[in-house]
């Protein structure tokens, strides 16, 4: 299990936020952390950590007020660690490799690829002719309906019809080289994580795996590890030190380097 960093950029600031309380409208959202640093900080901290695969995401939808100055912080932090992270929000075809040739080592995309609430494989097909499949990842993340998850888009504001199932998974592993999969109903609370959502990604055997959602210490840990087979990597938000929580950081660390070590 390997511990993959965040830098979340809401109205050009680094911040915490509960998942699902996003509004494009007035460009609100529900805050547990607004960070003093910019996102560059976060960025060459990381890359101190020898942290690769760390998320920096979007939260503004494009036109709105705020946007411009969240994606300026969002290519600051590109350039300060070139390769090193991920990039998210916004994404198409027609400047996915733009955020590459900025310094993202991938881009992330959701709402491109899952448009007007169903699969849009020509959108998929274009992103893959883009940048190839090996600078892809899918953002799955979702929300409970009833008793199943379905795939959420628009800063997971809108379900769409997409049940996330094993079966799609693997459907569209070839056309990616990761998922990102938030637990939306968690996501920004620090009060647990969706245990049943990790015990149905653990059912998959394919492409790397993060979750993100919920983790509010140590024990959380233990638990996705177990359910997870270490295999599922992890994103801690809110509940870290680095964000205004009591779950130190290089602690975490410590902790994801010996899951590690033990499966070697």
């Amino acid at each position: 299990m390997e511990f993959r960093p965040c830098i979340d950029i809401h109205n050009g600031k680094v911040k915490q936020i509960v998942g699902g309380s996003l509004r494009d409208e007035g460009s609100q959202a529900r805050e547990n952390f607004v960070s003093e640093q910019d996102a560059a900080f976060y960025a060459e901290l990381y890359q101190r950590q020898g942290i690769h695969g760390g998320h920096v995401i979007l939260l503004n939808k494009e036109g709105t007020e705020y946007f411009e100055t969240t994606r300026q912080q969002a290519l600051s932090a590109l350039r300060a660690y070139p390769g090193g992270l991920q990039i998210g929000g916004g994404i198409r075809d027609d400047n996915a490799a733009d955020y590459l040739n900025a310094g993202a080592s991938a881009v992330i995309v959701t709402s491109y690829v899952f448009r007007d609430g169903q699969m849009n494989w020509e959108n998929l097909k274009k992103l893959e002719a883009a940048v190839g499949a090996d600078h892809l990842v899918l953002d799955v993340s979702c929300r409970r309906k009833g008793d199943d998850y379905y795939i959420v888009t628009d800063r997971w504001q809108k379900f769409t019809e997409e049940e996330l199932t094993i079966e799609l998974l693997h459907k569209l592993e070839s056309w990616c080289d990761e998922y990102l999969i938030h637990g939306v109903d968690v996501e920004g609370k620090a009060q647990g994580i969706d245990q049943e959502l990790v015990q149905l990604l653990a059912r998959y055997n394919g492409n790397k795996v993060t979750y993100a959602g919920g983790v509010k210490n140590f024990d959380d840990l233990e638990l996705l590890k177990n359910y997870g087979n270490d295999k599922i990597d992890v994103t801690i938000g809110s509940a870290l030190d680095l964000f205004g929580g009591d779950m130190e950081f290089s602690k975490v660390l410590e902790y994801c380097d010996a899951t590690i070590t033990n499966l070697n």
